[in-house]
């Protein structure tokens, strides 16, 4: 019988799952010494939180076939250490779903009707029923940054109270918007100035963090408020506390923070038109019942030799598999990157194109890596094998995959082609000597760009002289190094697009710049990571 380690609480109806099929032992609270004496008798670990599964804990789990995170983020476990290992971690990415849109509509309704200065007065002796006129929801628009699975279940909670929800996310199908009953906008201004309340459920990174600051705030009314249930860094906080006492806005409730616990110093704790909770958007007795569940369920499939629904890192690919397509999986994730970095809109169909042999067998994985470089910029959830055609459909993606025989010029070739409501997207890799690079890019079909990480800056021009040092001279003036430079030709339209690998990012006032050079069509900058 396989034995089953739960390593940190987790509800009982996930362990009597377990019990079902394997002997499970329950010690939390193990320190790191004990774990690692234990772990080599077990077939599956099962974490919250608290325990850390680092490279050692793999290396001392001799049996381990599957480790299972009973909730979303897995940074505590060790991936690269898991697969390397042939180990499968899974989590339960929707266990908590219905418990944050469900907490994000109550502080919605909790700033509408001042709940806790009305329960803080009465409480205190007071009846001061004028200070506390609220506003109703019906007829209000609620303003969504993000339109993932929390996101949308929001929403489905919000046009029950007859509200207007309008949302901001391109990487969502137009479809599956309308099936929300959500209207899609174009822009974040546009969310901004139209929003009354306003809720950002959208992934952190880079381009994200502090995304709603100064700047933001002044682009919306007076009598709007914002939830922040997300991420804590979404939001800037300084900026916020500046905001309310400007009157730029009228009301605010965070449950997330940058640091957890904050500082019970900060100003954002104690302003009387700011509300806080500790961070309860998944604290339900359901939402921890049902990633305990999901994650046993899921256990119990992989000791099996069955698929898991959420494996959150690569099953072992066949080897004859894995020696044509392995070296492809960058380039299709990098190509559909770079695609998405390029495209304006909202995202429609996307094609995938296979040329030569690498079309020829199972192009499962390299489908989980476009997907993957279509949604990193904007989603949580690690995209593999297992979990990628659910992740496109949850967003209403429709992807086509087409086969064929090598195109003459190169051996094999993956090209991604985005359908958008603002036009259509190209690019196409190849595997080069020195690793992926960039061959296509729209009309383009003769480009030489690496997807090394760092900046890439593509600008489209008027094929006619001395274009390119005058690209070059303004570059240099604003301490911008070049790399390399290549340049492909669409000799039939008489245009150029320069692929100028750069050592920083490149500022929007400097884009505007290249802009204004004579011949330059359009400049746009992207990142490899």
């Amino acid at each position: 019988m396989n034995k089953i380690l739960v390593a940190d609480p987790i509800a009982q109806d996930g362990i009597a799952i377990l019990e079902r099929e394997a002997q499970v032992d329950v010690r939390t609270g193990l320190a790191v010494d004990e774990l690692l004496s234990i772990i080599g008798d077990y077939d599956a670990l099962v974490v919250r939180s608290e325990t850390k599964v680092t490279a050692d804990v793999f290396a001392a789990g001799k049996k381990l076939r599957a480790v299972g995170r009973a909730g979303v983020g897995v940074d505590n476990i060790d991936l690269v250490a898991a697969t390397e290992r042939g180990v499968i971690v899974v989590n339960a990415p929707l266990g908590n779903t219905i418990a944050n849109a469900e907490h994000t509509v109550a502080l919605m309704l909790a700033l509408a009707r001042h709940i806790p200065g009305a329960n803080a007065s009465v409480k205190g002796g007071d009846w001061k029923r004028s200070s506390f006129v609220g506003v109703e929801l019906r007829g209000k628009t609620f303003a969504l940054v993000g339109l993932g699975n929390v996101a949308s279940e929001a929403a489905r909670r919000a046009k029950g109270f007859e509200m207007n929800v309008i949302a901001r996310d391109p990487f969502v199908s137009a479809e599956r918007a309308q099936m929300l009953g959500v209207e899609l906008v174009d822009s974040l201004d546009e969310l901004l100035a139209r929003a009354d309340f306003l809720s950002t459920l959208t992934v952190l990174n880079a381009e994200t963090r502090h995304m709603i600051g100064e700047e933001q705030f002044r682009k919306m009314k007076a009598t709007a408020r914002v939830i922040n249930t997300g991420r804590g860094e979404l939001i800037d906080n300084e900026a916020l506390v500046a905001a309310l006492d400007a009157g730029l806005i009228a009301g605010a409730a965070l449950d997330v923070f940058p640091q957890e616990p904050p500082d019970m110093a900060s100003a954002f704790l104690h302003h009387d038109k700011i509300i806080v909770t500790p961070h309860l958007g998944a604290s339900t007795a359901e939402a921890q019942e049902r990633v305990a569940v999901d994650v046993a369920v899921q256990i119990l499939a992989i000791l099996r030799g069955e698929p898991a629904m959420y494996a959150v890192n690569a099953p072992m690919i066949a080897i004859e598999t894995m020696s044509v397509i392995a070296p492809y999986i960058p380039v299709a994730e990098q190509a559909a990157s770079l695609a998405t970095q390029l495209a304006a809109g909202q995202m429609g169909d996307i094609e995938i194109e296979y040329l030569g042999e690498i079309g020829g067998g199972d192009t499962t994985p390299l489908k989980a890596a476009v997907i993957k470089g279509l949604l990193a910029p904007i989603s949580e959830e690690n995209v593999t094998i297992v979990n990628a055609g659910l992740i496109a459909e949850n967003r209403g993606l429709r992807i086509i995959e087409r086969k064929g025989p090598s195109d003459g010029v190169y051996a094999n070739l993956i090209r991604v082609h985005l359908h958008t409501s603002k036009g259509e997207t190209d690019v196409a890799g190849i595997v080069a000597h020195d690793g992926p690079r960039i061959v296509e890019v729209n009309d383009f079909d003769d480009v030489d760009a690496s997807t090394k990480p760092g900046w890439l800056l593509l600008l489209e021009n008027h094929d006619r002289p001395g274009t390119v040092g005058k690209v070059g001279t303004l570059l240099g003036e604003h301490n911008i190094n070049i790399g390399t430079m290549s340049v492909g030709q669409d000799i039939a339209q008489a245009r150029a697009l320069m692929c100028v690998r750069v050592d920083q990012d490149v500022p929007p006032d400097v884009l505007e710049r290249l802009l204004s050079i004579p011949n330059v069509i359009s400049a746009k900058v992207a990142q490899f990571k």
